[in-house]
């Protein structure tokens, strides 16, 4: 099994600390979680919309064939400004995290943290020693690409990250790339930033650059698994023959093509301005919980917030009898069990979930 190790920016951690790195949102609205009220999950709530749902069904009546994944795939190029060469679609964005583990030739990848778990998970499960490099919370969780060792020939950062919601300048994570490195960006949250500023996806001048998008966030679509890589077309063959074959369904390939269309980007571009308003909405009413020791990791940019305030369990818990999910912090690597990701909703949602987080704070502390 692979071991561990730590480095860099942050000391949030020690090699050999133990984390869930398979625990996701999901977990929390399974089974006897199913009839609260969402703040685990990064998923938009009132997607997918009717036009997308259409789509996705009238691809149904083609279910005999086998999938055919190039009109997709030359949309997805489009959309980004890049020939089809560079554009690989996959089950989702978690898929193409196997398929870089697992096709790359790697000695000694590096996955700055905290962020999503399903990429160290990956390499780990491929044999692979993990290094990891912790940022620092009163750094506010900021990259440091000098705290990246030299000799790494893998780096997987993820912006805006998830979960800390911070946002890296592009130029910043560019700084990371270098000869002999394959540089992966999981930017499965960019479309939530209005106007998508410091994103890479279609630059071709860093090297060694490998964007991973998903389309399942902004658009409600996690069971239906599609997501994409952006890589130089060397980097995409590779990934391609360790792909199974039709690894795509009809369906999703069917909302990879809507939801890339300058329509749905706008549609899109509007939301993201919505999530922003209703963040800002959540981020100011949490910051009326200080007294009670709660912190927000500012200035948050993506679908949701990471909070830090003490008994985070026991008022998880408390959130539970009272209708609330919200996401356990504690199986990311750099952070511990005094943290909570909260997934940004509508104002009355938000305005709902405050009063019953008062609640929830005075009954943990009973």
């Amino acid at each position: 099994m692979p071991t561990e190790g730590v480095s860099g920016a942050g000391a949030a951690g020690s090699a050999g600390t133990a984390h869930d790195l398979r625990h996701h949102g999901d977990a929390e609205v399974r089974d006897d979680g199913s009839a609260l009220t969402d703040l685990a999950v990064n998923v938009r709530a009132d997607t997918p919309p009717e036009w997308l749902r259409e789509r996705i069904a009238a691809s149904l009546a083609g279910l005999a064939a086998y999938p055919d994944g190039r009109a997709a795939r030359a949309a997805v190029a489009a959309r980004h400004g890049l020939p089809v060469e560079h554009v690989l679609l996959t089950a989702g964005a978690a898929e193409a995290f196997v398929l870089l583990a697992r096709a790359l030739k790697v000695r000694h990848p590096v996955v700055v943290h905290p962020q999503f778990t399903e990429p160290e998970a990956a390499l780990r499960d491929a044999g692979h020693t993990v290094e990891r490099v912790l940022l620092r919370e009163r750094d506010g969780f900021r990259l440091d690409a000098g705290a990246v060792p030299d000799s790494a020939d893998l780096v997987v950062i993820g912006n805006p990250t998830n979960p800390t919601s911070v946002l890296h300048p592009a130029d910043r994570i560019a700084e990371l790339a270098r000869p002999g490195r394959t540089l992966v960006v999981d930017e499965a949250f960019m479309d939530a930033v209005p106007g998508e500023r410091e994103a890479l996806a279609g630059r071709t001048d860093v090297p060694g650059l490998v964007v991973l998008r998903s389309l399942t966030k902004t658009w409600g679509l996690a069971g239906l698994r599609i997501g994409y890589v952006l890589a130089s077309p060397e980097t995409i063959a590779e990934l391609e023959r360790a792909q199974p074959l039709w690894p795509v369904s009809t369906p999703a390939l069917a909302a990879a093509e809507a939801c890339v269309s300058p329509q749905a980007l706008a549609e899109a571009g509007h939301a993201a301005h919505r999530i922003a308003a209703d963040r800002a909405h959540l981020v100011a009413g949490l910051r009326e919980f200080g007294s009670d020791g709660l912190r927000v990791v500012e200035p948050a940019e993506g679908s949701f917030v990471l909070v830090r305030l003490p008994r985070a369990g026991a008022v998880r818990r408390r959130l539970r009898d009272l209708g609330f999910a919200v996401r356990r912090g504690d199986t990311f690597p750099g952070l511990g069990e005094e943290w909570l990701r909260l997934a940004v909703r509508d104002r009355a949602t938000v305005n709902r979930f405050l009063q019953a987080l008062d609640r929830a704070v005075t009954l943990a502390g009973d």
